[in-house]
């Protein structure tokens, strides 16, 4: 088991230098529509996914993993004008350090630093969640959450992303299955002539499910933000 875990692990981290991407320099080559969708593929791209169960982590509980995003471009043409490369890929992989710390009242607090190895794209987030229901053996967990992220190192331009979202999930022995459902806000605004600022609002649904083996925490997680579908997986620990 474990040796298939580490073989898919791999596999993830590799795949990202192998798929052709670019710096995002060229955005004056857009127009205004293009612009617009490009900007809704990078809301999916760019807003906060949690890839945590809805119950909380308690007091002194913490959850630390490596994680890797791919996600499936619905304008990957713009997004090789973008980027002056013909050769962008379809799907778009980012890797984060993410971490999730428990504290008093319900609440966890939760936050990533992500950088692109075949962009100049990097990401910052972190949310707040609050549990509305703790879950136990017979309940399920409830829990709303308030998120934030931001864009940075395309200097061409300033995006922000948050998002708010209500999840549930249950545990069943060491695994945890989850589902939630959100709104994403996000502004996207270029820094080149002939292009105007877009404000955007995407609905968000995402599942998935953590198991817990001990000393090893994994966790999937599928999100469909707007048009455009991620996957995240990612493997740490958890307790």
């Amino acid at each position: 088991m474990r040796n298939r875990v580490w073989i898919i692990c791999m596999s993830w981290m590799m795949a990202g230098p192998l798929m052709a991407a670019g710096d995002i320099d060229t955005l004056g080559a857009l127009i205004q529509p293009e612009f617009k969708s490009f900007s809704e593929d990078l809301v999916a791209v760019g807003s906060y996914k949690g890839v945590v169960p809805a119950e909380g982590l308690g007091l002194i509980g913490i959850d630390l993993g490596i994680e890797l995003t791919a996600t499936q471009l619905e304008f990957s043409d713009i997004w090789e004008k973008a980027a002056g490369n013909e050769d962008f890929a379809k799907a778009f992989i980012v890797p984060k350090l993410h971490v999730h710390k428990g504290l008093p009242f319900g609440l966890d607090v939760g936050a990533f630093l992500a950088t692109s190895p075949e962009s100049n794209v990097k990401l910052i987030g972190g949310e707040v969640r609050y549990a509305l229901v703790g879950g136990n053996v017979a309940l399920p967990a409830i829990a709303a959450r308030l998120s934030h992220s931001r864009l940075l190192g395309v200097d061409q331009l300033a995006f922000d992303a948050t998002g708010v979202d209500v999840s549930i999930s249950k545990g069943i022995l060491m695994v945890t299955p989850y589902a939630g459902v959100g709104q994403v806000w996000a502004t996207s605004n270029p820094d080149v002539s002939g292009l105007q600022k877009e404000s955007l609002a995407l609905d968000k649904v995402f599942v998935g499910a953590n198991l817990n083996l001990g000393l090893l925490n994994l966790a999937l997680e599928l999100d469909k933000t707007g048009d455009a579908s991620s996957t995240s997986f990612k493997f740490g620990f958890r307790f």
